[in-house]
């Protein structure tokens, strides 16, 4: 019973140290200047090992905020029957907001090589474009409307606006040196604000009669 749960930790250990030394050979010399080989070389793992965890370069990078998005998505999806669409969606964006301290670190690492990268930028443009859509198309689906249903987009795209805009705040507070609880006392208060705005608008949104 135990040999499954070794295999993986050792997948996630992998994983793990792959991650790692992208981010740190990204940040000795910045995204572009770093091949794929030499990850794998410095990993001491194969290509094909490297591939197998993270299907494109840019993975590397992104690989946490995917995981994010896609709970955002989730979060909203298979809500429970009383809850609103924005309280779904704070419960998760706040859920391991106290944990920013402990990882401004490695937030500096990453924003830096983000923003140093036109490569990178438009790949997050991209992320945060693919999930929009996915969000857009589980409103509309549940409203009963077509999955291009102008009002689903706009809800969805205030709602990813907010995960967005935290985002650019933590990385410019860790940036500018901000350590300590405050970093996480003012990202909720942040992300509170903007999640409470949309919140009276959105409360009954969308009818769900069929739930």
């Amino acid at each position: 019973m135990t040999e499954p749960g070794l295999r993986e930790q050792k997948k996630q250990q992998t994983r793990q140290l792959i991650a790692n030394t992208a981010a740190r050979l990204f940040a000795e010399r910045g995204f572009e200047d770093v091949s794929v080989a030499e990850i794998a070389r410095t990993a001491h793992v194969s290509e094909v090992t490297v591939f197998n965890y993270f299907p494109t370069k840019g993975d590397l990078v992104f690989g946490r905020m995917e995981f994010v998005e896609e709970r955002l998505v989730t979060a909203v999806e298979r809500r429970a029957s009383q809850e609103s669409i924005a309280t779904a969606f704070g419960r998760v964006l706040l859920a391991d907001i106290d944990q920013l301290d402990a990882r401004a670190e490695v937030i500096v690492r990453a924003a830096t090589v983000i923003r140093a990268s036109p490569t990178l930028q438009a790949r997050e443009r991209e992320i945060t474009e693919q999930y929009t859509t996915r969000l857009a198309g589980v409103l509309a689906a549940e409203a009963g409307l077509d999955h291009d249903d102008v009002e689903a987009r706009v809800v969805a795209s205030a709602l990813m606006a907010v995960h967005r805009g935290l985002l650019e705040h933590v990385r410019d507070a860790v940036l500018a040196g901000r350590r300590g609880p405050l970093l996480a006392s003012d990202a909720a208060e942040q992300a509170g604000r903007a999640l409470g705005r949309l919140e009276s608008g959105l409360a009954r949104y969308p009818a769900r009669e069929a739930r």
